[in-house]
């Protein structure tokens, strides 16, 4: 099974952190992915620019607007993301708390859908 880890920071909680320190968790924090992509269990993973730099896109009516910054107001920011492959939610969340972010904010773990299986109930082309 497929599991997106969606990473959110509280970006006090991490500004809080002494630059040597930061740096030293986010050394480690790519030398443990590296191994767990060695290993095959990480696929892709990928920082985020921070929030300042997103837009939104939202259709209503058949009318799009886009707004500067992110969908909502909130403390923790989605600040990047680990897909990884996981025989089940249980080891998906063991391989959650490899990861030092929920110290600063939280991981989710969600579980992918196949969207090849939709393509087929749906009898939509393939592409390409």
């Amino acid at each position: 099974m497929k599991f997106l880890l969606l990473i959110y920071i509280e970006p006090t909680l991490l500004e809080a952190l002494p630059a040597t320190e930061y740096d030293t968790m986010m050394r480690g924090c790519i030398q443990h992915a590296d191994k767990l992509q060695a290993e095959g269990t990480l696929l892709l993973a990928q920082k985020l620019q921070p929030t300042s730099t997103a837009q939104t896109l939202r259709t209503r009516q058949n009318q799009a607007r886009i707004t500067d910054g992110p969908f909502a107001e909130t403390r923790e920011i989605l600040a990047g993301f680990n897909l990884i492959e996981a025989t089940d939610a249980e080891e998906a969340m063991r391989i959650a708390q490899q990861f030092p972010w929920s110290a600063y904010g939280s991981i989710e773990v969600r579980p992918l859908d196949d969207l090849e299986l939709e393509r087929v109930r749906l009898e939509a082309a393939t592409t390409g």
